[in-house]
């Protein structure tokens, strides 16, 4: 028996040592909820569970972000809404201004209602933010805004492009009407004499005389006159060839149902004005086409910061420079007034016009960050192009005119604005719509992430509390044992007695 060596007791202490270790860690997991509290409970598990930790409040975040995203687009798309209402409401007094009902100081009474609604959108986007950044007046620094170009009610064709925009139409022949600025103008008939002019007149309506047949009716200025082999003026039957001795300048010629109108003038030419001394409406095809580029040029000139010129007159691919197309200009043996045949259709003439243009801020960008990750694809940019009265086109917007005109003109421009707003709204809805299928996919994320550190990272309480009994049953034995092998080594004193 030895007292220097109790390797009973030094045994039950170290088995008691590793049971008290091993229950204080138990202790530990029961208590934090977590299986890894240190690296050494488990070295790669807590780097892999670290990293998915970074994912999770990552993407946590970028939900955030996204919904703070949705929270500025509806801010945006909520003051638009307002903007939309005072362009339907400003749309709805330029129809009435452009009625004929309407006097000058009626219509100066709905321009101050305009110029309010105005005053009201350039204030909405002046003041409008979301966590002090302005959402609709734009961003620092400016740019030229292309102004779309109109038609003025012209029947015809226009084409925009990016500078520039043309309005294509038919030449107008003797005879064709046309409406311009409201007005309905005939082209009339020229010719050097009344003879010539009549010839030309027939020619327009169809026919000539040389074809006119026995029975025919042609009625000049009203009065109907029977085609015979003689000329009988009580009868009104009138020989072909002598029916130009009943008209006169000024005449109007019916046959078959087609009118065409002789101009006045002394000489039986065209007017040296373009328009009939008699008949303000009666008008040269030149003077049509003028009054065809001053309007397409005050159509396109609102919301303009200078008016533009007037437009540049084309006919069949040639530049007329300085005029417009006339009766006695000839361009590959075509004039204005003549029918195409060989190509099956009317001459063609282009108003070619530069495209007007207003200075305005730069448009609002920035970017949302929905990843959890620095990859450029986690960001969804959002662009607010700037919605003042100006980049809307509704600078100088007036219909407190005379005529009319000018609130006809404005339902155009007014329509353009309303186009601009309803593609910057189903912009801002469809980046609505992204942010919140980004949301969903990232809480789907996260839950998922989540779920897979859960089974890294958590304790399995059940499972843990079982081994901490365990190790419980097995520190209480140990202390027991460890106090039978202190008690064992008594024996030895009763050998010293």
């Amino acid at each position: 028996m030895v007292v220097q060596h109790n390797m009973q007791a030094a045994n039950a202490s170290r088995m008691l040592g590793i049971t008290t270790n091993a229950q204080s860690k138990s202790t530990e997991k029961l208590s934090s909820g977590f299986r890894i509290n240190r690296a050494a409970d488990d070295a790669a598990g807590l780097s892999i569970s670290e990293k998915m930790r970074k994912q999770i409040r990552g993407l946590d975040q970028a939900s955030t972000n996204a919904s703070d995203g949705i929270s500025a687009v509806q801010t945006a798309e909520g003051a638009l809404t307002e903007v939309h209402s005072m362009l339907q409401r400003m749309n709805e007094l330029a129809v009435q201004a452009a009625n004929g009902t309407n006097s000058e100081s009626d219509r100066g009474s709905i321009q101050d209602e305009i110029l309010q609604l105005t005053t009201e959108i350039d204030r909405v986007a002046e003041t409008t933010k979301f966590n002090e950044t302005y959402l609709l007046k734009g961003d620092y620094g400016t740019k030229t805004q292309v102004i779309a170009a109109h038609d003025a009610g012209l029947a015809g064709t226009i084409t925009q492009n990016t500078t520039t925009a043309t309005f294509t139409m038919n030449a107008l022949a003797m005879g064709d009407t046309v409406t311009i600025g409201g007005v309905k103008y005939t082209i009339g008939v020229e010719g050097k004499d009344v003879k010539t002019q009549l010839a030309n007149a027939l020619t327009v309506i169809g026919t000539s005389a040389d074809k006119l047949e026995y029975g025919e009716v042609v009625k000049i200025d009203g009065k109907s006159f029977t085609i015979a082999e003689k000329t009988n003026a009580d009868t009104s039957e009138v020989a072909a060839t002598q029916i130009n001795k009943f008209a006169s300048q000024g005449s109007t010629i019916e046959y078959n149902g087609k009118v065409a109108k002789l101009f006045s003038t002394e000489v039986g030419d065209a007017p040296a004005d373009g328009v009939d001394g008699r008949d303000a409406t009666l008008i040269t095809a030149a003077k049509a086409y003028q009054l065809m580029a001053n309007e397409l040029r005050a159509a396109s000139s609102i919301g303009c910061d200078a008016i533009i010129d007037v437009p540049k007159a084309y006919y069949d691919g040639t530049e007329f420079v300085d005029k417009v197309p006339n009766q006695a200009d000839e361009v590959n043996g075509l004039k204005p007034t003549q029918v195409n045949l060989a190509n099956g259709g009317h001459v063609k003439v282009e108003f070619v016009m530069k495209k007007g243009s207003a200075v305005v801020q730069k448009s609002l960008t920035f970017n949302l960050h929905v990843g959890s990750d620095a990859d450029m694809t986690n960001k969804i940019g959002v662009t607010i192009d700037s919605m003042t009265a100006t980049a809307l086109g509704l600078q100088g917007l007036n219909v407190g005119d005379a005529t009319g005109k000018a609130a006809t003109y404005a339902i155009d421009c007014i329509s353009d604005a309303l186009a601009k707003v309803s593609a910057q709204r189903s912009s801002l809805g469809a980046i609505q719509n992204r942010l919140e299928h980004s949301i969903a996919n990232l809480d789907n994320v996260v839950e998922n992430t989540d779920a897979s550190e859960s089974r890294i990272r958590d304790t399995d309480m059940a499972e843990e509390m079982v081994t901490y009994s365990k190790n419980n049953i097995l520190a209480q034995a140990g202390q027991s044992m460890l106090a039978q092998a202190n008690q064992a080594t008594q024996g030895v004193l009763s050998l010293l007695q």
